[in-house]
């Protein structure tokens, strides 16, 4: 396997390379970002229950406190 490098940039989410660079379709290749850390976004799934008989399990109960 041969190995190329080419230097792009990042246009609106997508990556830019030079005009004259040429790749055929569903070419595989690997992207380095060097000197820059990626900002990643946690994402916090709801639960979900497999089997809906379960969710008696989860029955809350409200006590109300005298101050």
């Amino acid at each position: 396997m041969g190995v190329r490098t080419f230097e792009g940039i990042v246009e609106h989410g997508q990556i830019r390379l030079p005009a004259t660079i040429r790749l055929p379709e569903k070419a595989k290749v690997y992207v380095i970002i060097p000197d820059l850390e990626a900002r990643t976004e946690g994402v916090v799934g709801s639960p979900r229950l497999v089997h809906l008989e379960q969710a008696v399990d989860f029955k809350k109960e409200v006590i109300e406190a005298s101050v």
